[in-house]
């Protein structure tokens, strides 16, 4: 097999809570998983991630709580950081949004947007709190959705169909900050033409389904945007927050997050260049056509990184010679819930990852969730489960196999393995199946089924409790020393084997 030069990043968790286990069973565990498998294939592979620390959520959370937005994502970057080492995530970087440079390179993008004439000025009207003397960006403003009715969507988005719209199209608006109704005020802004990608985006999304097999899920939110029209989106907003308009007369106000921040994968992987002392080797990954780009997101990141991005990265090699690659393959994840309701941090419902941590060791926890991964519709964690899969599986099938193998070797052995003799029958097809493993398991996780791989590598255990069983060494010791150590080399070598494939999970 070829070596392959591979860029894979994970969604950047938002910096205002602690992140729970449909986060990690979302867009983490898989991809930790499949970097782990690739490196073990010897791939040239970086693996970046890092805190988006940008947005409006931070500053509510802030004023809620009478500190600054620093204060808030320095304390979720740090519990998220610490989650994701006592998870055991093999991050190359974990880098974040509010470092100097981000920030320049969010500039960077921005600036040669503008200096081409792509983004477009306009005016418009945005809600305005008169009572605070501030315009009110997307969170601070509640009302009804215009196309479902759902009686608590924000300003510019519904969380209940998933719906984007224009401010002045949500019914009934009210002022989170002061509880009245905002009024609309003229402000000036700069759009990103996504209208004039779509027939080179279309034409990438299918492309790229046609040569490396997208998810169904995928495919169809970006015909569900494609099929409506895309419009232009607001580049920037009235924030104090954020990543600050290089332009002169732009005072207050900053990048909107959705544009900025998908720019801290690359970012994070320069930022990892000049720790290593090689400042130019991220132009090794992101400006080599050779690349492969895998995005490893939850579904409700899907358009940021099939869409809003590619286009934003075509945008710039339109007008230089370094061109960045795009996403190969976004294999997007459906939604975990907890027994049999979402997460929800409002409603106190959910799991965070440091505090599961704290009483659990990790690799339950990771088999538990790359056994049931909502790759192709949501899933559930129960608690039932995760005693049943460390007990019934990790324990009593993986663990009774390793056991019953190393204790005999040592009983009738003195922990030296034995040599292996003539074959029977049943050794010889143990043997075929123990080789063939490594290429099947390959397969699975180079087409991003995880979940199904991590099943098979289960059953190669099951089988080497079978094989184990069937060759009965607690009599051929005694009858036929030989035909034991046969057994015994064997089931040793089964071993070796699913310590190599599941290295990647647990």
């Amino acid at each position: 097999m070829n070596k392959e030069k591979v860029i894979v990043t994970s969604a950047l968790p938002y910096a205002n809570g602690p992140i729970h286990l449909g986060h990690l069973s979302g867009a983490y565990l898989p991809a930790d998983i499949y970097v782990r498998y690739k490196r073990l294939n010897g791939d040239d592979i970086l693996y970046i991630c890092g805190s988006d620390e940008h947005g409006v959520p931070i500053t509510i959370t802030a004023d809620k709580e009478k500190i600054t937005p620093k204060d808030v994502i320095d304390r979720f970057h740090n519990i998220n950081r610490e989650s994701f080492e006592k998870f055991g995530m093999s991050f190359d970087i974990y880098s974040r949004t509010s470092l100097p440079e981000h920030h320049e390179t969010a500039k960077e993008f921005f600036l040669k947007y503008y200096n081409q004439g792509l983004l477009k000025e306009k005016k418009s009207l945005q809600f305005f709190d008169e009572s605070k003397k501030m315009f009110l960006p997307d969170r601070y403003v509640e009302g009804t959705c215009p196309k479902c009715g759902n009686e608590s969507a924000r300003s510019d988005e519904c969380e209940n169909c998933g719906a984007l719209y224009e401010q002045t199209e949500l019914i009934n608006p009210v002022s989170k900050i002061s509880g009245n109704r905002p009024i609309l005020k003229e402000t000036t802004h700069w759009y990103f033409p996504l209208n004039e990608f779509q027939e080179r985006l279309e034409k990438y999304v299918g492309d790229m389904n046609e040569k490396f097999g997208w998810k169904e899920t995928v495919l169809q939110y970006c015909k569900s945007w494609f099929k409506e029209g895309l419009t232009d989106r607001a580049y920037t907003r009235d924030l104090d927050w954020g990543v600050k308009v290089p332009l002169d007369g732009a005072e207050g106000k900053v990048f909107y997050v959705w544009f900025e921040a998908v720019l801290g994968y690359i970012s994070a992987t320069k930022e990892l260049s000049a720790k290593i002392g090689n400042p130019d080797l991220w132009k090794n990954y992101w400006q080599d056509s050779s690349t492969k780009y895998i995005a490893f997101i939850g579904k409700d990141n899907i358009v940021f990184h099939t869409i809003i991005f590619p286009a934003m990265l075509m945008a710039w090699n339109d007008a230089s010679e370094e061109k960045y690659i795009l996403p190969q393959n976004v294999p997007a994840n459906e939604f975990l819930n907890f027994e049999g309701k979402k997460f929800s941090k409002s409603r106190n419902w959910g799991i965070d990852a440091i505090d599961f941590l704290k009483e659990f060791p990790a690799d339950p926890l990771r088999y538990t969730l790359a056994a049931n991964l909502p790759e192709n519709r949501d899933t559930d964690f129960y608690w039932k489960e995760f005693q049943a899969r460390n007990n019934n599986e990790l324990a009593d099938i993986l663990g009774n196999f390793i056991n019953r193998t190393f204790t005999f070797v040592h009983k009738h052995f003195d922990g030296i393995v034995p040599n292996q003799n003539t074959l029977s029958e049943r050794d010889s097809e143990m043997l075929k199946l123990v080789e063939s493993y490594p290429s099947r398991i390959a397969e699975y996780f180079e087409r991003y089924k995880i979940k199904d791989g991590v099943a098979e590598i289960m059953n190669l255990a099951r089988a080497g409790n079978k094989y184990f069983n069937d060759s009965e060494p607690w009599k051929t010791i005694k009858s036929n020393r030989d035909e034991c150590a046969t057994t015994l080399n064997i089931s040793l070598q089964t071993i070796f084997t699913l310590t190599e494939l599941l290295s990647p999970v647990i």
